[in-house]
Parts: C-alpha cells; sequence; structure tokens
C-alpha cells in the first residue's frame, strides 16, 4: 500500500542506510552496515568546506563480526567522507564494543560504551539498527531453544505477540506462554 500523495515540497537531505548479513567459513557472522548521506544541492558548512549537490557529507561503514552466542568478536569501521577534523576521533572508541552481546539491552549498552562525546551519532545509529540485521542474517535465530525458552523475538511486535495468531501458528508451544513470576528471597529467619 502506497503513501498518500504528499503536499507539495522540494528535496533536502537524502539518507541511505543499507545492512548486509553474511556467513563466514569460519563459522563466525558479518554484518556491514553503510550510511550515505548527501543534499541535492551545492552547500557550504562555515569553516569547512563547499559540497556539491549529491556528494557525500557522511559516508561511513561498518562491520560487526560475531560468533552463534550473538558476542561481538571484532569490529571493522570506515569513514570515507565526514564533515569535520575531528570527526575521525570516534573510530578508536568503537572497539569498545568487542566482547558485548548483539541483544537484550543493546542500545543501553551502546549508549554506555559511545555516548555523547565518545562516539560518533551517525555509528552509533548504524549500530542501533544492526543487532535486527544480525538476528534476520544468523540461521538459527529464530529456531527453539534446547531450554525450553521462546525464542527472543517472540512478544516484540505485533506479529510476534505470545497471544496472536502468528505465534499461535508457528510456535503453538508458546501460544499465551508467560513469562515464570520473579522468585520471593528465602526467608532468613530471625537471629
Amino acid at each position: 500500500m502506497p503513501l498518500p500523495d504528499p503536499a507539495p515540497r522540494k528535496a533536502m537531505h537524502t539518507r541511505r542506510v543499507t545492512y548486509q548479513g553474511f556467513q563466514r567459513e569460519d563459522g563466525l557472522w558479518d554484518i556491514e552496515g553503510e550510511l550515505h548521506d548527501s543534499k541535492p544541492f551545492d552547500f557550504h558548512i562555515k569553516g569547512e568546506r563547499e559540497w556539491k549537490g549529491g556528494e557525500p557529507v557522511h559516508h561511513m561503514r561498518i562491520r560487526v563480526t560475531f560468533d552463534d552466542a550473538m558476542v561481538i568478536r571484532a569490529i571493522d569501521v570506515a569513514m570515507d567522507a565526514f564533515p569535520h577534523q575531528p570527526c575521525p576521533q570516534a573510530l578508536p572508541p568503537m572497539q569498545r564494543m568487542v566482547g558485548e552481546v548483539l541483544g537484550k539491552g543493546w542500545r543501553h549498552t551502546i549508549q554506555r560504551h559511545l555516548g555523547g562525546i565518545e562516539g560518533c551519532t551517525h555509528l552509533r545509529e548504524l549500530l542501533f539498527n544492526l543487532a535486527t540485521a544480525a538476528m534476520q542474517t544468523r540461521v538459527g535465530s529464530f529456531s527453539l531453544s534446547s531450554d525450553g525458552r521462546p525464542p527472543p523475538h517472540l512478544g516484540q511486535c505485533r506479529s510476534w505477540d505470545f497471544d496472536g495468531p502468528v505465534v499461535e501458528k508457528v510456535y503453538p508451544m508458546f501460544f499465551r506462554w508467560r513469562p515464570p513470576a520473579p522468585r520471593e528471597p528465602a526467608d532468613q529467619g530471625a537471629t
């Protein structure tokens, strides 16, 4: 279903973001993300330089290598185009993500390691959605675990609602599933 026709308007900015997932021969996985920002007209940033229409003001690429447990084993980053001289100083802190898990709390993990002036807004944005691309890429992400827990994508969107028809059809054993109640701490007795 297409979007409704827009109001009269003028193009001001284009951002392209892509992700590709790969299974490596060594058993690891790679996700490559790329961000490309441009304007359809010439423009100037005070104190920097002029960009021609269509020329990238940001062109950044990232490769995250992870294992079957979704633990990051390596990160490679490239800034092919950036607007300000200090931008590449954000590259070394990206290594802080090695050893982290592409999973629950991912955005918090990114902010903890790369938030504020520690990182680059555009590289953080690439990382934010990289975890979803990793889940889509990794064979087995949608498989049942051996410990009886539901796959991690269940309960995370309208289609994968534990009470919905998709879970009932695809994962009937988790239809209307509820997480176990937290355990009460054991009474230590009076002293």
